[in-house]
């Protein structure tokens, strides 16, 4: 279950203008060119950000997805060289310097904190803490950026009005793209932990089941209930993503799979362990004795027992055989439909 990292919406970012030793000292003395020169929301960088974001979500081909990354960082890398070349404006750096921090900031973001951030992919599969912490570390990246986007609006705003320059906000498709993949992220993110608990515990349970471990099934079954409910509350409070409930319905149907499963169906397996337990203390019992000295009694209780032992393992592969069918349908479901909500909703961009 790989999570694309999707950092959040960047409103504001540098423009790689191609700003040249001949022309920057007349760009430095106009501030509307060099606001142009220095920040505008549609650029190279934040359109190769787009493709590679669309291509995370509608693309398995990962060579494919890590060149459009590689791509994003080589913008950042013009858009640096470029901003290098500015001087600062009628003597005042503040602004200049504002845009070479930010996309400093960029580039560790895109270049070193993202590559981070994959690595973790493998160790975060193995529990749902390091899930929670990968996912936690993505968001942490996301809100580290936007607040320089912040930041980095703030500037251009105190450069417009100390040069008495009229920005005009306005919306661009890019812009709302953009806007909408953060959207998607947070709200995918949100739902996924809480299928993500409970299928990590059912495949602890699964695990205990082999290991016919009664006290680690019972642990489990019990953490298992606590957070099918505690999730199921949580997506009975949370809205349709964009009028398409489909992910939170996958969920639900998942969770409460995972509630019937700890409530009624793992208890009639672990009663069938015990009662295998007992049998098998009985039988190794009979066998101790020799064939006369076994009364009448014995052999009634031995072949009770037996009879009884067919009867649970009947009931137990019944009981078995459901549970991985469902198991099976829901896990399905949930990733094919998980797949479906993203490719619908993550913007197309090239």
């Amino acid at each position: 279950m790989k999570r694309i990292f999707t950092p959040a919406l960047l409103l504001s970012i540098i423009a790689c203008a191609c700003s040249t030793s001949s022309n920057a000292q007349d760009i430095a003395n106009n501030p509307v060119d060099y606001l142009n020169a220095i920040s505008t929301p549609e650029t190279q960088m934040n359109k190769a950000y787009m493709a590679y974001i669309s291509a995370a979500a509608h693309s398995s081909r990962k060579r494919k997805i890590e060149k459009l990354r590689l791509q994003t960082v080589d913008n950042i890398v013009i858009c640096q060289s470029n901003i290098n070349y500015l001087p600062p404006f009628k003597g005042d750096n503040s602004f200049r310097q504002s845009s070479v921090n930010y996309v400093q900031l960029c580039y560790k973001i895109f270049n070193e904190d993202y590559v981070h951030i994959v690595n973790m992919e493998d160790i975060a599969e193995r529990s749902y803490d390091e899930m929670q912490a990968y996912l936690l570390l993505q968001q942490a990246t996301n809100d580290t950026l936007q607040a320089a986007v912040g930041r980095m609006r703030r500037a251009e705003q105190n450069f417009a009005m100390k040069y008495h320059v009229n920005m005009v906000e306005t919306k661009t498709e890019l812009g709302d793209k953009m806007a909408a993949a953060g959207r998607l992220a947070k709200y995918r993110d949100k739902v996924f932990l809480l299928f993500y608990k409970c299928n990590w515990e059912d495949n602890q349970m699964v695990e205990a089941m082999n290991q016919k471990n009664v006290s680690k099934i019972e642990q489990v079954r019990s953490a298992l209930d606590k957070y099918a409910v505690e999730g199921l509350a949580v997506l009975d409070t949370l809205h349709a993503y964009e009028n398409d409930a489909s992910l939170a319905d996958a969920c639900k149907q998942a969770l409460t799979f995972y509630k019937t499963e700890a409530e009624t169906g793992v208890p009639g397996l672990t009663d069938f362990f015990l009662k295998e337990e007992n049998f098998n203390k009985l039988k190794t019992a009979m066998e101790a004795k020799a064939s006369n000295e076994r009364t009448r009694q014995d052999v009634e209780n031995y072949n009770k027992a037996v009879a009884d032992m067919n009867d649970g393992a009947n009931a137990f592969n019944q009981t078995n055989a459901g549970l991985n069918a469902g198991r099976n349908e829901v896990n399905k479901n949930w990733m094919d439909t998980e797949k479906n909500f993203a490719d619908v909703h993550t913007p197309y961009y090239k």
